[in-house]
C-alpha cells in the first residue's frame, strides 16, 4: 500500500512555502509540487491542511483532498495493475495543470476577438443546453452566434449552464431559473437581455400533453409551455425560432395537434400592419352582411393582437364587456324584472361575463391549483377526476357553452332572436385565434374582398412556415437514430429555410464503436478521471480488422475527409467549439451551488465516466442478453437460468450500427462490448457532446424525485445534439440577413 502526504517546502523571498505532495511506496518516493503556495503559520502538520474556515481555506483544503483521492485511486484502487513512476506524475500533473490554469484569472478568461458578424440567440427550456452548444459551434463567412440567454426551471440545469458557459468559455450569457408560466417571466427574461436585439431563439416546448384547445384530457403544468413559448416569440420578434419537438407530436389527434401548433405560429403577426386590417374591416359595413356589432367585436378582436401582457388582457376585459354592455340592454326586452333577479339562465349568463372579465384571476388560480396537483402526484387515482373536472369548468370554452345553453332555454321573443344569436357569435369570435377570425372574415368576403384580404394577410403575417421538419440527428454526424420535428419560423424580411440539409449520407453515418471505442476501458462500478489506451487488437482478436474498419477521418459535421479529418471520438477530445474558444478554461466539476460557491471543484481530465454498480444477478442477466443478441431473442435463455426480468426492454448496442434514441434511464442500454449499462459520458458521446461539457449536479435519481431532480443522466436525455444544433445554426447563418 502507498501512503500519500503533504509537505511544505523551503520558504520563498517572500515568506511562502510550495505545498508539495510526497508518495511512499515499494520504496520508492515521488514528489510533485502542487501549484499552491502558503504562509507557514497557516499549514497544520499533523493534519496536513491549511488551517481557517475561511473561503480561500476551504478552497485549498478541497483540492488537496481532491489530488490524494485522485493519487489514492492510482495507486491502491486502479483497475489498471501498475504504473510507472513518470505516468504517476503525468497523471497527476494534468489535475494538477488544470487547477493552475483555472486560478490564473479571476473566473473566466476572454474569449478571442473574432472578425466578422455576431448574431444574438436565447436558448429557452435549454436543459443542458443543447442547443447552446451547437449554436457556439457553427460559424459561416465570419457569421458566428453570441450566446445571451437561457431559461429553464431546473437548479441543475442552471449549474450546467453557469460552469460551462460563464466559468469554462467566458461567456455573460445569464441564466433564468423560472417556470415560463409565471405571469413575471417575460419581465425577468427581458431583464437579463437587457438592450440588445434578440436574432434567434431556440427551444423545445413539451406539447404532447396538450388536447385541443379547450378539450385537455389531463391538466399538467406542461399543458401551457407551448403557448407560452410563442409568447416570448410575440415580445422578442427575433429573425428566426427554432422549435423542437419529439416526432409523435405530428400524428397526435389524427394530425390536428400540428395544425394546431401551425395556426398558433401564423397567428403571430406584424402589429404595424394591424391598422390596414381594421380599415377593411370597417369598410365591410357597408356591404351589409354583418351587422355593426358583430364588425365592432372583429375590430375589438384584432385590436387584442396589438398588446403584449399585461395590456393584452385590459384588452380582453375591455372585450367582454362591451360584449355584455348589449347583454345587458337586452335583458330587459326579453324578461321581466323579477325573472332578471331570480331566474338560473339569467344568472349563469350574467355571471358567465363575470368569470370571463376576472380571466386573469382565475388563470392564476388554474395553474396553482394544477402546480399542488402535480406537486401531490394526483395521478391515475380517486381523486384526479374531480380536479379534472374542475379545472375543465374554468376554461373559457366550457363557460360560454354555459352561457349559449343558458340562452337556448330562455323563451325569448323571435324578434330578440338576432340579439342572442349575436352574442354568443362575439362570444365565440373571442376565443378565436388571429387565424381562425381571418376565416370568419374570410366567410363573409365577395371575391373582390377576398383578394384584398389576402394581400393584407400576406403582409401581416410576421413569419413563414409552411410545415414542420423531421430530423433525423444520425444525418448530422450525431451516431445516434433520434428523429426530432423541426418548426422553423423565419421572419418575413428574412430567407425562408424549409429543412436542414443533411451533412452525411446513409453510408456516412456515425457508428456506435467510432463514437465510444476509445471509453471502453471500465468495468462494473468504476470511474476513470482520465483517458487510458485502448488496444483494440487485444480486444477483439479476430474481429480487430473489421472493427478499426469502423472508425473513419471526418470532418466536424461527420462527412468522411480521410487527409484533414479527426475521428469522432478525436473530435469529442479536442471539442469543437470555434476559434473564438481557443482560451477556454478547462473543465470542472461540482455536486452543487454551494460547491461552486465554495470553490469545491474537481478538475478531472476526464469527467462523468462512472460504471452503476450492478449485481452479480444483473450481470449476468445481461451477459446472456448481450450472448443472444437482444432482449426478445434472450427469454428463453433467461427464464432457464432463473435470470427473468419484469424490465419492459433492454436495448444492446449494435457497435456497427447507430444507437436508438437515448433517453433518461442508462439501465436501458447495454454496451456492446461488456455486460453494463453505457456512463454518462458514453450517452453523452451518443448526443454528440464534446468531452470538455461536464454534467454537473447528481449523477442519477429515482422514484419520485425524477419528477423534481434533473441529474446528469437526464439532463443527457433531454438534450438536443448539439451536432444537430449546429446543423440549424449553421443554416441559419448561411441565410439570415
Amino acid at each position: 500500500m502507498a501512503t500519500i502526504n503533504y509537505y511544505l517546502d523551503k520558504q520563498d523571498k517572500k515568506g511562502f512555502a510550495p505545498i508539495h505532495l510526497r508518495i511512499n511506496c515499494n520504496g520508492s518516493q515521488i514528489k510533485i509540487s502542487t501549484g499552491k503556495k502558503i504562509n507557514p503559520n497557516n499549514f497544520n502538520k499533523t493534519t496536513k491542511e491549511v488551517k481557517g474556515a475561511d473561503k480561500d481555506s476551504l478552497e485549498i483544503n478541497h483540492y488537496l483532498n481532491f489530488l490524494k483521492k485522485r493519487a489514492d485511486e492510482l495507486l491502491n484502487h486502479s483497475y489498471k495493475k501498475t504504473y510507472t513512476e513518470k505516468e504517476i506524475k503525468d497523471l497527476l500533473n494534468e489535475h494538477i495543470d488544470n487547477y493552475k490554469e483555472n486560478h490564473n484569472v479571476n473566473i473566466v478568461r476572454e474569449q478571442l476577438s473574432l472578425y466578422g458578424k455576431p448574431f444574438t440567440f436565447v436558448d429557452l427550456f435549454a436543459g443542458a443546453g443543447g442547443f447552446s452548444e451547437g449554436f457556439l459551434q457553427a460559424e459561416v463567412r465570419n457569421k458566428f452566434f453570441d450566446f445571451i440567454a437561457a431559461s429553464d426551471i431546473n437548479e441543475n440545469c442552471e449549474l450546467t449552464h453557469v460552469v460551462r458557459y460563464n466559468h469554462q468559455l467566458g461567456l455573460d450569457a445569464k441564466f433564468l431559473s423560472q417556470d415560463i408560466t409565471e405571469p413575471d417571466f417575460l419581465d425577468n427574461l427581458l431583464g437579463k437581455i437587457g438592450a440588445k436585439k434578440i436574432d434567434v431563439v431556440c427551444g423545445g416546448p413539451p406539447c404532447q400533453s396538450f388536447s385541443l384547445a379547450g378539450k385537455r384530457k389531463k391538466f399538467d403544468k406542461k399543458d401551457d409551455l407551448f403557448f407560452h413559448y410563442l409568447e416570448v416569440i410575440k415580445v422578442l420578434q427575433p429573425k428566426y425560432f427554432v422549435m423542437e419537438n419529439v416526432k409523435g407530436i405530428l400524428t397526435k389527434e389524427k394530425g390536428k395537434i400540428g395544425e394546431l401548433i401551425l395556426k398558433e405560429i401564423n397567428s403571430i403577426i406584424d402589429v404595424n400592419e394591424i391598422p390596414k386590417l381594421i380599415s377593411f374591416i370597417k369598410k365591410m359595413k357597408k356591404s351589409g352582411k354583418q351587422n355593426d356589432f358583430i364588425i365592432d367585436c372583429l375590430i375589438k378582436r384584432i385590436e387584442i393582437e396589438k398588446h403584449n401582457e399585461p395590456r393584452k388582457e385590459e384588452s380582453k376585459e375591455t372585450y367582454i364587456r362591451f360584449v355584455e354592455s348589449k347583454f345587458r340592454l337586452l335583458t330587459p326586452k326579453i324578461v321581466d324584472y323579477k325573472t332578471s333577479k331570480t331566474d338560473d339562465k339569467i344568472s349563469t349568463i350574467r355571471h358567465g361575463f363575470n368569470i370571463l372579465i376576472r380571466n386573469k384571476e382565475w388563470e392564476k388560480l388554474k395553474r396553482d391549483i394544477i402546480k399542488e396537483k402535480d406537486f401531490c402526484n394526483i395521478d391515475n387515482d380517486f381523486y384526479v377526476d374531480t380536479f379534472t373536472h374542475f379545472l375543465t369548468q374554468l376554461g373559457t370554452s366550457e363557460i360560454i357553452d354555459k352561457i349559449q345553453k343558458a340562452f337556448s332555454q330562455l323563451n325569448v321573443a323571435k324578434e330578440f332572436d338576432a340579439d342572442c344569436s349575436d352574442i354568443i357569435s362575439a362570444l365565440k369570435i373571442y376565443t378565436y385565434s388571429f387565424d381562425d377570425t381571418i376565416e370568419y372574415i374570410r366567410s363573409t368576403c365577395n371575391e373582390s374582398q377576398e383578394q384584398e384580404l389576402n394581400e393584407i394577410i400576406e403582409s401581416i403575417r410576421l413569419y413563414k412556415i409552411e410545415k414542420p421538419f423531421i430530423a433525423n440527428a444520425s444525418n448530422y454526424g450525431v451516431p445516434q437514430n433520434r428523429e426530432r420535428v423541426l418548426f422553423i419560423g423565419c421572419r418575413k424580411d428574412q430567407k425562408y429555410i424549409s429543412e436542414i440539409p443533411p451533412t452525411v449520407t446513409e453510408n456516412q453515418k456515425v457508428s456506435i464503436f467510432e463514437a465510444l471505442h476509445d471509453l471502453d476501458f471500465v468495468g462494473n462500478n468504476q470511474e476513470a478521471h482520465h483517458y487510458e489506451l485502448v488496444d483494440i487488437s487485444k480486444q477483439y482478436n479476430g474481429t480487430a480488422k473489421k472493427m478499426k474498419s469502423l472508425i473513419k477521418k471526418r470532418t466536424i459535421d461527420g462527412k468522411p475527409n480521410s487527409k484533414a479529418g479527426k475521428t469522432f471520438s478525436e473530435w469529442s477530445k479536442q471539442g469543437r467549439l470555434i476559434k473564438r474558444f481557443n482560451n477556454a478554461n478547462k473543465p470542472f466539476y461540482v455536486r452543487n451551488t454551494d460547491a461552486l460557491k465554495n470553490g469545491e471543484k474537481f478538475y478531472d481530465v476526464l469527467n462523468n465516466h462512472k460504471t452503476s454498480n450492478q449485481n452479480e444477478t444483473v450481470v449476468k442477466r445481461l451477459e446472456v442478453i448481450l450472448k443472444e443478441g437482444g432482449y426478445k431473442k434472450a427469454q428463453l435463455k433467461l427464464n432457464e437460468c432463473g435470470l427473468s426480468s419484469k424490465k419492459r426492454n433492454y436495448n444492446v448496442l449494435k457497435p456497427e450500427q447507430q444507437s436508438p434514441t437515448v433517453m433518461t434511464i442508462p439501465d436501458d442500454y447495454i454496451h456492446y462490448n461488456s455486460p453494463r449499462a453505457l456512463t454518462v459520458r458514453e450517452m453523452a458521446r451518443l448526443q454528440s457532446f464534446d468531452d470538455s461539457f461536464v454534467f454537473q449536479g447528481k449523477r442519477s435519481t429515482g422514484g419520485n424525485n425524477r419528477k423534481t431532480e434533473v441529474p446528469q443522466y437526464t439532463l443527457v436525455g433531454n438534450a438536443v445534439p448539439p451536432l444537430l444544433a449546429r446543423a440549424i445554426a449553421t443554416e441559419i447563418l448561411k441565410n439570415i440577413r
